[in-house]
């Protein structure tokens, strides 16, 4: 409510322009000039407030106050940095009775010259009654502006300094260090757990680990007879023979990967596989090849004898000398390869180290 009273004090104070001054006593002791910055003389630039005290204005009474919009002072050697602010310092009554305030007007002033001014005298018409007006005028204040002395006998003109460049600190660094080093450390970490669980959840064998374990561990896998149905006996046997074809080439040097069946055999037959188990390893291969090429299907009980077969292959052959053989490449334009194949060291039981 005090708000908007002010506020249309100051819109009918700017409407009505400079006040016609009636008679009135002086109130100069209501008046006051203060320097914002707290000094006990006023420099050039300094700020003040300069206005007067009302005590037990009533809420509702209007104030009008005078327009310096045109000009404040001539020349303008004081001039105004802001028009007029109203700031209520007590409030008394209320509620059930008539309120009253007491209320500081002042603007705020400066000058950029030196020397001692005598402001213009200040004047508010105030609103006693409804259609009463009672017109109050205050003593203008004296105001002396200093400057700063400037002792010309030692005072040296310098060049205008650069803009400071300061060095780069570490510790200003340091977040963007750490910051770097914890995004490499993130990316090492993920790295390392997702090799470990490739490593962990990978069927490979170590690339150090014997023929035979990697053979044995990759044959586990087609124990199962879901494998037995006819739309899965085909990867059924591919991968019991591959893997028996790997074993093969690790363990008696013949690459037989890249061999027929026949060629295999061919080569094998000049090892020391016992007779009756490289029959019947013969007749798992060719089975296979009747599956995987000529769309045939086994019956359960060659299903069921396929793995036991290839394991008892393995674990027949991992622990026996193997001989000397030509490596026959399969390379139909060329002669063969010769290759010796590798002979591991023994125990003195028959086993290899």
């Amino acid at each position: 409510m005090m708000m908007r009273k002010l506020l249309g004090i100051f819109i009918l104070a700017l409407l009505t322009g400079p006040l016609a001054i009636g008679q009135g006593k002086p109130l100069s002791e209501d008046s006051f000039l203060e320097n914002l910055q707290k000094r006990d003389s006023v420099l050039i630039g300094d700020q003040l407030r300069y206005g007067f005290h009302l005590k037990g204005i009533p809420a509702d009474a209007g104030v009008l106050l005078p327009d310096f919009s045109k000009g404040f002072m001539p020349g303008d050697s004081v001039e105004i940095v802001r028009s007029w602010t109203a700031d209520t310092l007590r409030t008394v009554g209320g509620k059930k009775g008539p309120k009253h305030l007491d209320v500081d007007f002042y603007l705020l002033i400066t000058s950029f010259e030196e020397g001692d001014y005598l402001l213009p005298p200040l004047s508010v018409i105030q609103e006693k009654t409804a259609g009463e007006f009672d017109t109050l005028k205050f003593k203008p204040l004296e105001l002396q502006v200093f400057t700063i002395p400037v002792d010309t006998t030692t005072y040296v003109i310098h060049d205008i300094k650069g803009q400071i460049k300061y060095p780069v600190t570490f510790q200003e660094v340091l977040p963007y260090l750490a910051a770097v080093l914890l995004a490499a450390l993130l990316v090492f970490l993920i790295r390392s757990l997702i090799i470990a669980r490739r490593r962990k959840t990978s069927p490979e064998a170590a690339p150090d680990e014997p023929a035979y374990l990697v053979a044995l561990r990759k044959l586990e896998k087609y124990r199962s007879d879901k494998y037995w149905v006819k739309d899965k006996q085909k990867a059924f046997y591919s991968g019991i023979t591959d893997t028996l074809r790997e074993y093969i080439d690790a363990r008696y040097g013949i690459d037989a990967p890249e061999m027929t069946t026949a060629e295999i055999f061919d080569s094998l037959g000049k090892t020391d596989v016992p007779a009756d188990l490289f029959v019947q390893t013969k007749d798992l291969f060719e089975t296979a090849d009747m599956v995987k090429f000529a769309k045939a299907f086994a019956s359960d009980e060659e299903n069921a004898a396929a793995v036991p077969l290839a394991v008892r292959f393995v674990t027949s052959t991992y622990q026996v000398s193997p001989v000397p053989v030509v490596r026959q490449a399969h390379q139909p334009d060329e002669g063969p390869v010769v290759r010796q194949a590798h002979q591991p060291d023994m125990t003195e039981e028959g086993g290899t180290e």
